[in-house]
C-alpha cells in the first residue's frame, strides 16, 4: 500500500473517530442549577491567559463556574484528538494551530459558532476569517499573533546604525544585519530562530501567490527567501543554523540577553520579554518593536506579516443545557472586556478597537512610540499556512526541506523540487 493511501486512510479513521464522539466531560445533559463549563488550556503557569478569562468571566457571570484543563503545549492537538474521541475533552477549546483547524472541523467536532461572531468588533471579525467553512464561522478568535521585528536600541546605538522606520525592505535588513553584526558584544547582527515559519512564513504572507502555490504543491516561490536567508548565514550577519540546532539556542535567550541586536519574532514575546525584565532572566534594555521587512515599497503603508488567529471553539458534544453559556463565554473572550484584560498582560488580542489598543499601550514596560502604535495599528496579518485538509501533509515536507536547506545538506533547488515530488508522491497532482 503506498504512502499517500495510508494518510488517506489514516485521515479518515481520525475523522470517524470525531464524529462518533459523544457528549464532552462530566457532562450528563439534565442537571439543572449553576452551569460548569470546562475550558482546554495548556502551559498554566507560563501561559496566564486561559484562567485569567476564565477567572474575568466568572465574575461577570456568577452563575457560571469554569474550569480550566491544562493540556501539554508540545502535543495538544494529539492529546485533544484523543480527549475529543474518548468523550473526555473540554466543552470550549482552543484551536492552537490554524493548521489543524480543518480536522476538527471536518471531523464535525466544533458547533457552528456565527451568532457570536455576528456581534464583535470588526477586527474580530477579520480575524474569524479563517475559521469560516461554507459561510459558517466554527470558532472565535481571542488573540491575533502577528511577526514583528524586535530590535535593541541601545545596540542600534552602540552600533550607530539607524533604527528601523516602518520603511525597511528586505534588502534594507540585511543591510543592516551586516552593520549590526559589528555591534559590540553581538554574536551577530540577527537571529533567525530555527523554524521553518521563521523563512517559509514571509514567503507564504508577502508573495502573490504563496498560498495558492503552496496548496498547489508548487514551492519554486520560497527560494528567495531561502536564498536570503543563508546569505546572511555566510555572511555571519546571522547566528548560523548550526550553531542554534546544536546549542539549542532560544529566542529569548538571543535577544533578551542582547547576544543580537533584533529579530523577526511573533507578537507573543512582547509579553515574555516583558515578563523576563521584570524578573531578571532577561536583561534590562530599550527596546522596540517594528513592521516586518517588505518584498518592497508597495506595502509599506499596510506592511504584511504572517501569523494567524489563535480561536476557542465549542466541543460539538457539548450539552444543550451549557451551549448559551459557552457562547457567551466565546463573546467575553473577544469582546471589549476580555481584549482588555489580555492586553492589559501585553498580549496581542484579535479585538484591536481604540479601547484595547490604549489600554496594551499603557502596560508597563511597553514601548509607547508611533512605530510600534502603528505596527499594532495597521498590521496585515495573513495566515501562515492557508486552511486546507492537505496542511498538515505539506507543512511535514517542507519541515524536512527546511532542515536540508538550512543545515547545508541539500541546496535550495534541490531540496524545494524534493519536495515537490513527495508532493506528488502524497496527495497527488
Amino acid at each position: 500500500m503506498d504512502r499517500s493511501r495510508l494518510t488517506r486512510i489514516a485521515s479518515l479513521a481520525v475523522v470517524a473517530a470525531l464524529a462518533l464522539t459523544g457528549c464532552s466531560s462530566g457532562d450528563s445533559g439534565d442537571e439543572s442549577g449553576p452551569v460548569t463549563l470546562t475550558v482546554g488550556g495548556w502551559s498554566l503557569a507560563t501561559t496566564p491567559e486561559f484562567e485569567l478569562l476564565a477567572e474575568g468571566f466568572q465574575k461577570s457571570h456568577p452563575d457560571v463556574k469554569v474550569e480550566v484543563k491544562e493540556y501539554d503545549a508540545a502535543n495538544y492537538d494529539t492529546q485533544m484528538t484523543a480527549d475529543l474521541s474518548a468523550g473526555s475533552a473540554p466543552d470550549v477549546y482552543p484551536i492552537k494551530c490554524l493548521c489543524t483547524f480543518a480536522t476538527y472541523q471536518g471531523g464535525g467536532q466544533l458547533l457552528d459558532v456565527s451568532d457570536v461572531t455576528g456581534g464583535l468588533d470588526e477586527t474580530v471579525k477579520s480575524a474569524a476569517a479563517p475559521y469560516t467553512v461554507d459561510g459558517a464561522t466554527y470558532a472565535v478568535p481571542y488573540r491575533e499573533d502577528g511577526w514583528f521585528l524586535y530590535y535593541d536600541r541601545d545596540m542600534f546605538e552602540a552600533a550607530k546604525v539607524d533604527e528601523p522606520d516602518g520603511s525597511w525592505t528586505w534588502d534594507d535588513y540585511a543591510a543592516a544585519a551586516g552593520e549590526l553584526a559589528k555591534a559590540p558584544g553581538a554574536d551577530a547582527g540577527t537571529y533567525t530562530h530555527t523554524w521553518a515559519s521563521a523563512v517559509q512564513g514571509f514567503a507564504n504572507a508577502q508573495t502573490a501567490d504563496g498560498q495558492a502555490d503552496f496548496l498547489a504543491g508548487d514551492f519554486a516561490y520560497l527560494q528567495p527567501y531561502y536564498e536570503r536567508a543563508l546569505e546572511l548565514q555566510k555572511s555571519k550577519a546571522a547566528v548560523d543554523y548550526g550553531t542554534a540546532t546544536t546549542n539549542t539556542l532560544t529566542y529569548q535567550g538571543e535577544f533578551g540577553t542582547q547576544k543580537v541586536p533584533m529579530m523577526l519574532m511573533g507578537s507573543w514575546y512582547i509579553a515574555t520579554l516583558l515578563a523576563q525584565q521584570e524578573s531578571g532572566d532577561a536583561e534590562t534594555f530599550d527596546w522596540g518593536f517594528a513592521p516586518a521587512p517588505q518584498i518592497d515599497a508597495s506595502t509599506l503603508s499596510s506592511p504584511v506579516t504572517f501569523g494567524g488567529p489563535t480561536g476557542m471553539g465549542i466541543n460539538a458534544g457539548i450539552s444543550d443545557r451549557k451551549v448559551d453559556a459557552a457562547k457567551e463565554f466565546l463573546a467575553y473572550i473577544s469582546g471589549d472586556e476580555g481584549s482588555t484584560a489580555l492586553a492589559e498582560i501585553g498580549i496581542t488580542p484579535a479585538n484591536t478597537s481604540d479601547a484595547v489598543a490604549e489600554a496594551f499601550f499603557a502596560v508597563e514596560g511597553m514601548p509607547d512610540d508611533e512605530l510600534a502604535k502603528s505596527t499594532f495599528s495597521t498590521r496585515v496579518i495573513r495566515p501562515e499556512v492557508p486552511v486546507s485538509a492537505n496542511t498538515p501533509t505539506i507543512t511535514t515536507l517542507l519541515n524536512d526541506a527546511h532542515t536540508a536547506i538550512m543545515s547545508g545538506s541539500s541546496d535550495v533547488p534541490a531540496a524545494l523540487e524534493a519536495a515537490k515530488q513527495e508532493y506528488a508522491n502524497q496527495i497527488g497532482g
